[in-house]
């Protein structure tokens, strides 16, 4: 990645991933420690999933015209996709580790939650591995509260807004 300035200021959009985005995209996993990478999987295997999937909707994440991250959603109960939610499950999110500690991450679930009000959801689920490199932390300080169900060994957590 080339030295890039970017602030705190910069504004989060979710942009549609192309033939000339993809390997761009797929290369920020690569800058996650080893810890974090255990805890999601490479953007290249979600994007690969997301293509099997009736449910997946997927965007890269931007501060300004800068690629920080990318986000991964599934809508509705698939049990062929091994998720079990009627509504919203945030199934990937990332930001890269250059990109990190600017809040980008809290503002992209922000962008998330306001979209999905608009149509009509009240509720996002999502489930996180615990240990070194846990986003458990992340999760929690933006509201996320634990339901006491699990994603095999991942446990689940909900925004409700």
């Amino acid at each position: 990645m080339s030295e890039i300035t970017i602030s705190r200021d910069s504004e989060i959009s979710f942009r549609r991933i192309s033939a000339l985005t993809v390997e761009d995209v797929c290369d920020l996993s690569e800058t996650l420690s080893d810890e974090h990478r255990g805890m999601v999987a490479d953007n290249g295997t979600s994007i690969a999933a997301a293509h099997f999937s009736e449910n997946a909707w997927f965007r890269a994440i931007y501060a300004d015209d800068t690629l920080v991250g990318f986000i991964m959603l599934h809508i509705g109960a698939d049990h062929d996709d091994g998720i079990d939610c009627p509504g919203v499950f945030l199934w990937r999110f990332m930001i890269a580790t250059p990109f990190q500690k600017f809040g980008f991450g809290r503002q992209a679930i922000g962008l998330l939650k306001r979209d999905m009000k608009l149509k009509g959801y009240h509720e996002i689920f999502t489930s996180y591995g615990t240990g070194e490199g846990s986003p458990e932390g992340f999760y929690t300080l933006l509201g996320f509260e634990k339901t006491g169900d699990s994603y095999g060994d991942e446990l689940e957590a909900v925004l409700k807004f």
